[in-house]
């Protein structure tokens, strides 16, 4: 008899472990999956193309409704899960339907930040972080209006981006100094600042929110030093927390994120979590890759194999804006490191790395990513780089061109 396995979260994470589960333990668990949001599991990377109207919401499926049919999971979906009872192993669903489990996995991801700030609650002030918010900001999303976006990292960039390719005057907000300062030096986001601005959106660095100005609906920002910037729609972006809610209610260790070890166990006996709502070694992650890492490691313990997560490197990959952008390791570099950087202002590309011990610790790349995964691997395998010193910043194409021949 199928053994009950409860998932609460339907999103990439708990997509990516039903998928390895019915891979490497067929017919061993009975999977219930309960999502809180009412449609079938997505990706959120790609909302700012469905805010720009470049694709359509079905492209943004993970897997097709046949594909969920056709598996042995069954898929709650709109239902939030409300009590999990570590004792009885059991989970209450809201309405009161009740899942008992022999295994129970939370992957419930983040939720996004919303600042608390006067005017917060009026009408057309948003978060981005689903299709819900997406849809609300689409109706919005009108030429000749205006918005503006609070948060300049990655959810912030994408919003305006989207919006502006909507055809919406578009003005960033962010308190640091740099946009993105968590995954680029100052160099390269200074270039992301200028390719911004070239597309025509406006940004303020060093500009911390103060208040939301309208009666019932918002009609601009104000910030801390008093300038009001005119707007129909206002973005909030300025990042996600772990959604730790039903972790707390049930008692687990929770820090920043639901605390795991390396079996991704949590606190309680036969509970997980993996995601952006998990913690792993004092990191909550954030990010999709590490999820789905994350994901295969659990699904392989789950059919019975002794393998355990050792944690991800932090890395970043992806467009922002249309432009290329990748970082991992150490790339602000530091105590006994060299830096090694190229610039081709013509082309709009830099790139730095990082060195240290004679390995790879780190690297920034803007504009020009196409060396982005051989880099990565050089950082995650520890690989000697003394050999390729002179070339190592020029590629891989300079650096081993016998090896990119083959």
């Amino acid at each position: 008899m199928s053994e009950p396995l409860v998932i609460i979260g339907n999103g990439m994470a708990a997509t990516r472990l039903v998928d390895e589960i019915a891979g490497r333990a067929p017919g061993r668990y009975a999977v219930t999956v309960v999502g809180e949001e009412p449609s079938l599991a997505y990706n959120r990377v790609l909302l700012s193309p469905l805010l720009a109207g470049e694709i359509s919401a079905d492209a943004l499926e993970l897997k097709p409704l046949d594909w969920w049919q056709s598996s042995t999971a069954e898929l709650v979906t709109g239902c939030r899960a409300v009590e999990i009872d570590v004792r009885a192993k059991a989970v209450w669903l809201r309405g009161g339907r009740k899942l008992s489990y022999s295994k129970l996995v939370l992957a419930m991801g983040s939720e996004a930040i919303r600042l608390p700030l006067p005017g917060a609650d009026l009408s057309g002030v948003v978060t981005f972080r689903t299709k819900e918010d997406a849809a609300e900001m689409m109706e919005a999303a009108k030429p000749g209006r205006r918005a503006v976006v609070i948060g300049g990292g990655l959810l912030g960039l994408e919003a305006a981006s989207g919006l502006n390719r909507a055809g919406m005057k578009v003005t960033l907000v962010h308190l640091m100094d740099r946009l993105m300062e968590r995954q680029l030096d100052p160099a390269a986001a200074d270039m992301l600042k200028g390719a911004v601005e070239a597309a025509g959106i406006d940004v303020l660095l060093n500009a911390e929110s103060a208040a939301i100005q309208g009666r019932r609906k918002a009609m601009g920002l104000r910030l801390k030093d008093g300038n009001l910037i005119d707007a129909d729609l206002v973005v909030m972006a300025a990042g996600v927390r772990p959604n730790v809610r039903l972790a707390r209610g049930a008692n687990l260790d929770v820090e920043r994120g639901i605390v795991v070890d390396d079996t991704l166990a949590t606190s309680a006996p036969d509970v997980f979590a993996i995601g952006e709502c998990a913690e792993h070694r004092g990191i909550a992650y954030g990010l999709v890759e590490p999820a789905y890492e994350q994901a295969r490691v659990l699904a392989a313990r789950l059919a019975g194999e002794d393998v355990r997560y050792d944690g991800s490197l932090l890395a970043t990959n992806l467009k922002v804006s249309g432009l290329g952008v990748f970082s991992a390791g150490e790339f602000l570099g530091g105590p006994d490191t060299e830096s090694i950087v190229l610039r081709d202002p013509d082309r709009g590309a830099y790139r730095k790395v990082v060195v240290k011990g004679g390995r790879l610790a780190g690297a920034v790349l803007f504009g020009d990513t196409a060396d982005a995964l051989w880099y990565l691997d050089l950082i995650r395998h520890g690989t000697s780089v003394v050999a390729l010193r002179e070339d190592l910043v020029f590629g891989r194409a300079f650096a081993q061109p016998e090896t990119q021949a083959a």
